[in-house]
């Protein structure tokens, strides 16, 4: 008899099936006993009133794997409206020892250090798998996004000879002898591939050795990134950037309408163009001094709640940052040079995107780089391929983890990390 996943019961309501998945919760009362299996679609309830089957069950613990033969029955208090009766348990390993938490309970009462040390089975609990159902939905809609708008995917390597950007905030390590580093991002390779497919885009992580401690970084974490040729400027780029998010919303609602029902959780509509000021005017806007160089968390929730007040939208772009602020690959404002063709885009009050247009003349990267007092040779293989040509182009990058946790309200990005490394964390 094949296995029947709790969410297709409901179409065999009157015959014999046969479940099998974990001991989510057991209700021993004095005339009938009630078994909760949960599986990989949902939970499906059992009802127990031979004495002996009974017993079997007084005998099992909770996470417990079993299977469960039975008929599908009708009720519309049971979960998805169908219950198992007459039926027959039989365990499919050793009794499970219990996590230190009840995972049955609507919400897990362990503290999060608690859940993260007992991440695989805390990742057990239907919110907690909730996330990263949604997680990978959003991921499916980037690449559904892209893939339409004649982007290729690649993959590029994430051990690298020096730094990826500016900045000695990178993890070491050996390669046979070797220095070698963990790559901060796939800049560099995604912008040579520009010069390839003309579009691309990766989804992979990257990693950051910057000794944050707070509730939205984390030092590994998924980049979702894309480079376009061919641009005018940079608002092309947010152009392909904004159709990116929607869509990957609109995935989640179709892919993950559930997990999102689970955890209370309307994805926002994006409006079809999304406001924009640019960095003078957002310091103006969030109350900060003119000469502020960048945009602090307070100064970025002060923005989301007035693009919400102003705009009735959860998302804003923060165009034209100081150049002094940005990558030396960045493409100045024609028309403001000590400003960018960059830009932010902010999600409910904190930065999920960064993107911009970048230099695309070899010239230019080497005055960029004299002009900031860099050397050129550690950039020899990256600046080469702008010597036999490249075109305008821009790109973006999507912190997975953050979008999704402003998405569903997460206090702290590791509630919906399966297994965060940041500053104290390298295990499980």
């Amino acid at each position: 008899m094949r296995r029947t996943l709790s969410h297709h019961l409901a179409a065999q309501i009157g015959s014999t099936v046969r479940i099998a998945g974990w001991v989510h919760r057991r209700r021993l009362l004095k005339s009938v006993a009630f078994l909760i299996v949960r599986d990989a679609a949902g939970l499906a309830q059992v009802v127990v009133t031979d004495p002996a089957v009974r017993a079997e069950l007084e005998r099992l613990t909770e996470e417990t794997v079993v299977e469960v033969v039975g008929t599908a029955t009708s009720n519309t208090t049971a979960p998805a409206g169908v219950e198992l009766t007459d039926p027959t348990v039989r365990p499919l390993g050793p009794p499970a020892v219990p996590p230190p938490f009840d995972l049955y309970r609507p919400a897990l009462t362990a503290s999060l250090p608690t859940q993260l040390d007992n991440a695989p089975t805390a990742l057990r609990h239907p919110t907690r798998s909730a996330a990263l159902r949604i997680s990978a939905a959003a991921v499916a809609g980037f690449r559904a996004a892209l893939d339409a708008r004649d982007f290729v995917e690649i993959h590029t390597p994430k051990v690298v000879s020096a730094s990826t950007e500016s900045g000695a905030n990178v993890f070491a390590l050996d390669w046979f002898g070797r220095p070698a580093y963990l790559a901060q991002s796939p800049q560099f390779y995604k912008q040579l591939m520009v010069g390839v497919f003309e579009r691309v885009y990766e989804v992979g992580p990257v990693f950051r050795a910057e000794p944050h401690d707070t509730v939205r970084h984390l030092a590994q974490y998924t980049s979702l990134d894309a480079e376009l040729g061919f641009v005018t400027d940079h608002r092309d780029v947010m152009r392909v950037l904004r159709d990116t998010v929607a869509q990957m919303l609109g995935t989640t609602g179709e892919r993950a309408g559930g997990a999102l029902a689970a955890l209370g959780v309307t994805p926002p509509q994006v409006p079809a163009e999304i406001p924009a000021v640019h960095f003078t005017e957002a310091l103006t806007i969030a109350g900060a001094p003119a000469d502020e160089p960048d945009l602090a968390p307070a100064h970025e929730r002060a923005l989301g709640e007035w693009a919400l007040r102003e705009h009735g939208s959860d998302f804003l772009f923060v165009t034209g940052y100081p150049m002094a602020k940005r990558p030396f690959y960045t493409h100045p404002d024609p028309a403001q040079p000590a400003y960018s063709n960059g830009f932010d885009l902010l999600f409910r009050g904190v930065e999920l995107v960064t993107g911009g247009q970048r230099l695309h003349r070899h010239a230019d990267y080497l005055a960029a780089l004299a002009a900031r007092g860099e050397p050129v040779e550690p950039y020899a293989g990256y600046l080469d391929a702008f010597r036999h040509g490249m075109p305008p182009h821009g790109g973006f990058a999507i912190g997975l983890e953050r979008f999704v946790a402003r998405l569903v309200g997460a206090a702290n990005v590791r509630e919906i990390t399966a297994f965060p490394r940041d500053l104290h964390r390298l295990t499980p």
